[in-house]
């Protein structure tokens, strides 16, 4: 009894002594304000760019969008802030993105700001989350393209991580979990106006657009089925799923279908006509990590909506014939092929069908915080193409560093033939705080 005694004494003095002895060693502290989420954050980042641009002389492009087309070379300076915060009030949210930018080049200095979202959000219940205001939207699954992206800006498929700026909408989203197959249901309702101040950028105006996404984690697969409905744009039907094969190898897809799509073609005589038809979009990519570290992402794209090579040809001769006018007899076919270029022959990827592959290495050779990668973006109807190989740095604190080079070539009326340069040297610094 005094042996189980004195072990008893021993064992209290142990645990009165413990919080003491913890607390003197400096690697069993911690301060429970540091792991603490805190009600009002803020971040984002600096950026300083400079780009070194060879002018595809002659190209239909660079006699459309240039003041100078004589000119060789561009040479261009940009810097930009993006800040981004949130304050948490109880069940309510403010969230807030903001973003300015500033260039000069040799022709010129321009300089814009602007605000990409400004939402409030309020979760009543855990299974239901309400908000109002500016929010951007990235559906669909796929990482260079989204043709179920109903209400999404469109990507640069060069920079597709980037922020985007969103729309004014009211949405409202409920969730709820189950046992067996079916594990998760989410359903999204967006209600988008389009009015003269607002949104007035994604349609005709003066009309209500309802916007829903029901997602669906059905075993191991994420599956979404997305409708859009109103008189702003056509009514669209969409449908995508993200699933692994195995660990390290992700499948995923992406199919829409829109009912009347709006398209302006230019005819054989130079006359234009707007047609509405069906159109069918797909997408199907992978993504997969290798044992070197070597991450592949490969994407086909069909565009059911974009332009045949024959009518991107018909496009490309019209404007070089309005080039050869002589200045006495006007110029009625550039201006017109100025017009044809806004109204969408001259938006990023206008053909069929597309390539996209990006393959990058982490920290190859036991080269600590670096990452080089190589994209590539093909137009399979007209063979052109663009290769991008670039390296990233990230060994200072806060600091990323990215020097990337695009080669861009194609024939003559051909997409990437017929663009305003035809390469670019770029150097990118972030610090972001």
């Amino acid at each position: 009894m005094k042996k189980g005694l004195s072990t008893s004494l021993f064992l209290s003095c142990i645990m009165m002594l413990l919080p003491s002895l913890l607390w003197a060693q400096d690697e069993f502290s911690f301060d429970l304000e540091e792991i603490e989420k805190k009600a009002l954050q803020v971040g984002g980042y600096l950026e300083l760019r400079g780009d070194h641009l060879n002018i595809n002389q002659d190209s239909v492009f660079s006699n459309l969008n240039l003041a100078a087309p004589e000119m060789s070379t561009m040479d261009l300076i940009r810097g930009s802030i993006q800040l981004d915060g949130s304050y948490e009030y109880g069940i309510s949210s403010l969230n807030l993105r903001l973003r300015a930018a500033a260039q000069q080049d040799t022709i010129g200095w321009t300089d814009i700001s602007d605000v990409y979202s400004a939402y409030l959000s309020v979760k009543p219940d855990p299974s239901l989350a309400l908000s109002i205001g500016k929010k951007s939207y990235k559906w669909g699954k796929g990482y260079a393209w989204n043709p179920v992206g109903f209400i999404n800006r469109h990507k640069d498929p060069n920079d597709p991580e980037e922020a985007l700026e969103g729309y004014v909408t009211q949405e409202s989203d409920f969730n709820k979990s189950y046992q067996g197959l079916l594990q998760t249901a989410d359903l999204t309702l967006v209600v988008l106006p389009v009015w003269e101040d607002i949104n007035n950028d994604f349609g005709e105006r003066d009309n209500v657009n309802l916007a829903a996404k029901l997602y669906l984690l059905y075993m191991d697969t994420d599956i979404d089925l997305i409708v859009l409905t109103g008189n702003s744009r056509s009514n669209k039907i969409g449908l995508d799923f993200s699933t692994n094969l195995a660990p390290h190898f992700e499948l995923h897809g992406e199919a829409a279908y829109i009912q009347d799509h709006k398209k302006i073609v230019l005819l054989e005589d130079n006359s234009t006509s707007v047609r509405e038809q069906e159109a069918f979009s797909t997408l199907l990519g992978i993504r997969y990590l290798a044992e070197n570290d070597i991450t592949s992402i490969i994407e086909y794209y069909y565009n059911g909506g974009g332009y045949s090579e024959k009518e991107m040809i018909r496009f490309y001769q019209m404007a070089e014939a309005g080039f050869a006018q002589e200045p006495t007899l006007g110029s009625n076919l550039l201006d017109r092929a100025r017009e044809l270029s806004i109204k969408g022959y001259g938006r990023p990827q206008p053909g069929r069908q597309y390539l996209y592959a990006k393959f990058t290495q982490k920290e190859p050779f036991d080269i600590l915080y670096f990452t080089p990668g190589i994209t590539t973006i093909v137009n399979l109807d007209d063979q052109s193409y663009s290769i991008s190989p670039e390296t990233v740095y990230t060994g200072l604190t806060n600091w990323e560093f990215r020097l990337r080079f695009s080669l861009i070539n194609g024939g003559e009326f051909t997409e990437f033939g017929e663009k305003v340069n035809s390469n670019k040297l770029e150097l990118r610094v972030r610090y972001f705080f």
